[in-house]
């Protein structure tokens, strides 16, 4: 029987180990990373959206009309939208206090998210379910954020500059007056006898 030299083996296991390390440690850059999300155009360009908006919220999609109206009704204190110093909107994040500005950011399907820079559909984004240039639905993209706020409904509160009138007050009705008596008849002239 032939003896195997120590040498060789040692120098084929020392192989295997090297071999195998390297299929078991990949670097980052080797790996296929998902394809960040070009940032489009947006739908609507960012002054369509500044002004002043009666603002309310609901979960349950057919709560959506009632919402509106209710959304309307808060004009009398309205969220105000403005236009930020380098061009995008001056909103609030959930759960903050005081508003900054964020961009619109347009994705692939046509969809438009508002949120700070970065990748259209952020955790801190809001998805555009629609916007007519009057009613705005905005959708949380944080699952949890979107089940305590629900869907955002904003509704624009009349032209821009224009103060509403306060509602005139009918006058009050006038008491009609009695109706005073007429004439009376004259009496038929006695016939003579």
């Amino acid at each position: 029987m032939r003896r195997l030299r120590p040498v060789p083996m040692l120098i084929c296991a020392v192989t295997a180990l090297i071999l195998a390390g390297c299929a078991s440690t990949r670097s980052p850059e080797s790996e296929m990373a998902p394809a960040p999300i070009p940032v489009l155009p947006p739908a609507f360009p960012p002054q369509d959206i500044v002004g002043r908006w009666g603002l309310a919220a609901f979960h349950k999609q057919e709560d959506q009309e009632r919402t509106e109206l209710a959304a309307q009704s808060q004009c009398k204190q309205p969220y105000i939208i403005s236009t930020g110093p380098t061009g995008g909107v001056i909103m609030h994040l959930a759960d903050q206090a005081t508003p900054e500005e964020l961009r619109l950011k347009g994705a692939p399907g046509g969809k438009t998210y508002i949120g700070p820079d970065g990748e259209p559909g952020g955790m801190q984004d809001r998805e555009v379910v629609s916007f007519n240039g009057r009613v705005l639905l905005l959708r949380w993209m944080d699952t949890e954020v979107q089940g305590r706020y629900g869907t955002m409904v904003y509704v624009r509160c009349g032209p821009e500059g224009e103060k509403r009138p306060p509602a005139k007050r009918k006058p009050a009705a006038k008491p009609k007056p009695a109706a005073k008596p007429g004439p009376k008849a004259a009496a038929a002239p006695a016939t003579p006898r």
